[in-house]
């Protein structure tokens, strides 16, 4: 018996989970306090511009991302000693997850930069 393969329309349906860790010393008061004042730097790390709009519900940060005709749901969860990003790539953004998670493990730890003594 042959085994059905998803449609292309079912694949641009799914959506593609992101986790990653980035650990930190912080604590978890100081490591909200730093992604609350670079969240909107965001902007300036995703290709072709985009439209990010966030909202705390406690320490987690739910944000909204349109870019390039998509939109990508993502969570920022703070904790003591890390951050735990999750992010849902639509359908064809699925095939650049690991592209993606990578770019977020390196460039991730710009949300935990300090910058309010300048």
């Amino acid at each position: 018996m042959l085994e059905k393969r998803p449609a292309l329309a079912d694949i641009a349906n799914m959506s593609q989970p992101i986790d990653v860790d980035l650990p930190h010393s912080l604590g978890k008061d100081e490591a909200r306090r730093r992604i609350a004042n670079n969240v909107h730097k965001l902007t300036e790390h995703i290709p072709g511009g985009a439209q990010v709009q966030s909202g705390w519900n406690g320490d987690q940060l739910n944000l909204d991302i349109a870019a390039m005709g998509q939109s990508v749901a993502a969570t920022i969860d703070v904790m003591e000693t890390k951050v735990h990003l999750k992010v849902l790539l639509p359908g064809m953004l699925g095939m650049f997850a690991g592209v993606i998670q990578g770019a977020l493990q390196k460039k991730g730890s710009v949300l935990l930069e300090d910058h309010s003594k300048g």
